[in-house]
């Protein structure tokens, strides 16, 4: 249908991309922080079944801007489209609200008056993107919280503003064998209230109310516990049957003026190239080349299996167990006598301290990498699980978190001046002068310097964690991001994104902001040389290479790192325990 005039609704959000040709099709799809490829994509599939159409083209959406700028375009604002809709198929609405991936948006409409249209800051609480890492962290897909939260009994109160502070609240009901069911439901009233909130400000609320948005197009119960929040019922609501589709349906009801054939829009997305508009967004590359990060790989990384610490006696039965019971993670570790390890496990405690330490015994066992003889001579435990994993299993020490980290790092540099542990949601800071601990840093309730900064990103843009950080690695461009909180990093990666930024150089640039923040937003510091030249990091943040190296770019500084950043928690205990054992002998 080579003549056959279409009207094509696009609407680019920060994680999604919607597409509507008329009343013929519509198109629902992750983009993956990659539009354009995704959009030709779908423009291909869309010609396999209209033919090589004409179309008219309008676009919207907080990445859809960009591109609509760069491609020439015409572009409206999600808010104009969504009222289009409403005031053509859904006059007796009154409150329409509207929830994306990282934006929430309210429209009061009153007849004779100008819309009233409220708009969520820089949080994200109330978002899509707020419901996607509560699903991460039960281990879920997004999609499974509706049936879990259909099943839920009890509502727990769960803090929305803020990703920081929610996490905390979900690993505590976690840690309290609160039901999954229980806290998808909560998470629901969490954001409904914060929607009304954040958004509604005074003004009243008043039916027929409209839902619009991908999370409501698939979680249903949201919609639920929102009624519920507004006190309103079923009857007060509009039944929209694809609520995804509302901006992207408004731009199509609103195009007009020039006409594209489609096979020119497919050429046009197909061939975007965009670069970055300031030299002054960009960073120094982390390495030049990969034959670099592999060189640089070989000569810091330490094998801490090599090290020896103990008594050369290959007879010895004795073997030395640390634990390191953190809030979210389990790390075990067991030494022979010469202090070489000889079992490590790794292994998320999913709210079950006691069962994931009694797995880690078990897989121990079955091991065979002990002599059936042996004896575990001395043990000691340290972090958030210590008294827990005492009282239950008659540990023999306890050790203090920053103590054990500081033993294992002067195991690897005997002239540490810093330790830097980064885990998911919490930094430690050692300061040492001359083989003393001069001072220790703890962040409070901000996690814009930990590795759940850079999960969360990765899994935003569709990326196993461990593939985002090697691309980081070898960015050209990493794109300059600052300091920020992870919620406010939000919208300065989707400027990133309409820039042109590649996935590649957001993900070096967010190393580099992970270390930024951490020394100097969350510790203050107000220059690097505070830490010295021997600096040893440890958490699993640092088995991300892109963040070991942005510490070198800033510090200017060798940062020493092992191959297992990760125990080193418990490896500090298990040394802890081999020596307290020595010094008894």
């Amino acid at each position: 249908m080579p003549n056959q005039l279409f009207k094509l609704g696009v609407d680019i959000g920060s994680t999604t991309l919607k597409v509507c040709l008329s009343d013929r099709l519509s198109v629902y799809r992750r983009h993956h922080a990659n539009p354009s490829k995704v959009m030709a994509e779908v423009l291909r599939e869309i010609q396999k079944q209209v033919g090589d159409c004409q179309l008219q083209v309008r676009m919207t959406g907080s990445v859809g801007m960009g591109y609509a700028e760069r491609l020439n375009l015409p572009f409206t604002q999600e808010v104009i489209a969504a009222t289009e809709v409403v005031r053509r198929f859904y006059p007796d609405v009154r409150t329409f609200v509207d929830m994306g991936g990282e934006d929430s948006k309210m429209i009061f409409f009153e007849e004779g008056r100008v819309p009233d249209m409220r708009m969520n800051g820089n949080c994200a609480g109330g978002t899509g993107s707020f419901i996607d890492q509560t699903a991460t962290l039960l281990g879920v897909q997004t999609a499974e919280l509706n049936d879990l939260a259909l099943k839920a009994e009890h509502i727990h109160p769960i803090a929305s503003r803020c990703g920081v502070f929610s996490k905390t609240d979900i690993q505590n009901l976690l840690s309290r064998n609160v039901p999954k069911t229980d806290i998808a439901a909560s998470m629901f009233r969490a954001v409904a209230v914060q929607v009304v909130a954040a958004l509604a400000r005074g003004m009243d609320i008043k039916p027929k109310v409209c839902f619009a948005g991908g999370p409501f197009a698939y979680l249903p119960e949201l919609k639920k516990h929102l009624l519920e929040v507004m006190q309103l019922t079923e009857a007060d609501a509009v039944d929209i049957k694809e609520p995804q589709y509302v901006p992207a349906t408004g731009c199509a009801l609103l195009a007009d003026g020039e006409t594209y054939s489609l096979q020119q829009l497919i050429d046009l997305f197909a061939s975007d190239q965009p670069t970055l508009s300031s030299s002054d967004q960009q960073q120094q590359p982390l390495f030049d080349s990969e034959e670099e990060f592999e060189l640089w790989l070989q000569k810091r990384q330490i094998h801490i299996d090599t090290q020896v610490v103990g008594v050369s006696d290959p007879l010895a039965k004795n073997y030395f167990l640390g634990v390191d019971s953190g809030s979210t993670t389990t790390k075990v570790v067991l030494l022979n006598a010469e202090g070489k390890i000889v079992f490590s496990h790794y292994a998320f405690n999913l709210g079950d301290a006691l069962g994931t330490f009694h797995q880690a015994l078990q897989l121990l066992k079955d091991s065979a990498v002990i002599p059936t003889d042996a004896y575990i001579a001395r043990s000691a435990v340290t972090g958030y699980g210590e008294n827990l994993l005492r009282t239950a299993y008659g540990i023999d020490d306890g050790i203090v978190e920053t103590m054990a980290h500081f033993k294992a790092a002067q195991q690897v540099d005997s002239q540490v001046s810093f330790v830097l542990d980064i885990g998911g949601q919490d930094m430690k800071a050692i300061f040492v002068d001359n083989g003393t601990i001069r001072r220790i840093e703890i962040n409070e309730a901000c996690s814009s310097g930990c590795g759940s900064f850079l999960m969360t990103f990765a899994n935003q843009l569709g990326y196993d964690l461990s593939a985002f950080a090697r691309m980081a690695c070898y960015a050209h461009s990493p794109y300059d991001l600052g300091t920020r909180c992870t919620v406010f990093m939000n919208s300065k990666v989707k400027q990133a994104m309409r820039e042109g930024a590649g996935v590649d150089d957001i993900a070096a640039g967010l190393s580099y902001s992970v270390v930024k923040n951490c020394l100097f937003k969350v510790l203050k510091m107000p220059s690097a040389d505070e830490l010295g030249k021997h600096i040893v990091v440890q958490g699993g943040t640092f088995k991300n290479r892109s963040v070991v190296r942005a510490l070198e770019r800033i510090t200017g500084a060798e940062v020493h790192f092992t191959d297992c950043p990760e125990l080193m928690g418990a490896y500090g205990a298990a040394l802890y325990a081999l020596r307290q054992y020595k010094n008894q002998q």
